[in-house]
């Protein structure tokens, strides 16, 4: 609790283009997936689609996802699987389409989450709904000074350039002017240049709508992903955790495709495949004990390629050059 799950999913539900909110306590079985319903009129049974028909290719957002009942969180595993829902009920035999994302978030058993234990023991969820998500997360709050000061900072002044929403619509009052972006904080780092979220909103459409990258035996290699998946499913058995199935290899795949439609590239390159992999690594790691982390790291190491940019490479030689140059 407090590392802002919430307020994540909120950016996350005005970012995408389709979002569908919904909170573990407010949501059933058939709030989720769909409902049959008599019409008073005409006295036929319709049929009502819940909260991922409704997100079909968009997100669909979770909070308290520890909150909802088994029977109810057993009700989106074929949607997760599928992307589909099939309904049979009051004569009524049809499949829904489901093609959406899931953003779930969930507490850990007692408000906080135990390094000494794994993922699947801090937080009340069972085997098979852990294996559907793509990644894992562990978000814990810790004690940083110069994290806290910053993010102490951040609510003063948002509290600070508050207005009320009734006299903003009508034009009484007007939003304060936003700081220097480039300026240097308090804390002596630099500002970094925040997009503006109508533009990622509309980059993330356009790549949506227009970017469809392919997969090419040529442009990544098979046999790390291979090897990768016959270490995840060893260390997976030996140390616990989540079990390591066949559906993560499709989760590389779909990240994978993520990053390079997110670079607006046709086809997916081998460092697409890098940056999926690392995702998924870090993902399993920080899943795990926090005895066993640092031997997964050293053992993992080989197939987490340095996320450095190539950019920043180019300039870090470039100034070496101009350095000697001026020597």
């Amino acid at each position: 609790p407090g590392t802002a799950k919430s307020q994540m999913l909120k950016y996350a539900e005005k970012t995408a283009p389709r979002a569908v909110y919904s909170t573990g306590k407010g949501a059933s079985a058939v709030g989720l997936t769909a409902s049959v319903h008599k019409d008073p009129i005409t006295k036929e049974w319709t049929l009502e689609g819940g909260a991922l028909v409704l997100a079909d290719r968009g997100v669909c957002l979770i909070d308290e996802f520890d909150k909802m009942n088994e029977q109810d969180r057993t009700s989106i595993h074929e949607a997760m699987e599928q992307q589909s829902i099939s309904i049979s009920k009051a004569g009524i035999v049809t499949s829904l389409q489901a093609r959406c994302s899931v953003i779930a978030a969930a507490n850990p058993i007692g408000g906080r989450y135990d390094s000494s234990c794994t993922f699947s023991e801090n937080v009340e969820l069972t085997d098979p709904i852990l294996q559907r998500f793509d990644l894992l997360c562990v978000l814990q709050d810790t004690v940083d000074p110069v994290a806290d000061e910053r993010l102490a900072n951040f609510v003063t002044k948002s509290h600070m350039r508050s207005v009320a929403t009734s006299e903003y619509m009508r034009g009484i009052v007007q939003l304060p002017k936003e700081e220097n972006q480039n300026a240097i904080t308090g804390s002596g780092y630099l500002k970094a240049k925040i997009i503006p979220q109508e533009l990622l909103r509309k980059y993330i459409q356009y790549a949506r709508t227009n970017v469809k990258p392919v997969l090419r035996g040529n442009t990544f290699d098979q046999e790390k992903i291979a090897s990768l998946y016959v270490a995840l499913r060893k260390e997976s058995a030996t140390s616990g955790g989540v079990p390591i199935a066949v559906r993560h290899i499709e989760s590389i795949m779909r990240l994978s495709e993520a990053h390079a439609k997110m670079h607006l590239r046709e086809y997916v390159r081998d460092d697409d495949m890098d940056a999926s992999i690392s995702m998924m690594l870090n993902s399993f790691v920080t899943a795990q004990k926090f005895s066993v982390r640092r031997q997964l790291k050293r053992s993992f190491a080989k197939y987490i390629s340095s996320g450095e940019d190539r950019a920043h490479l180019l300039l870090h030689i470039l100034q070496e050059m101009m350095i000697m140059s001026k020597c």
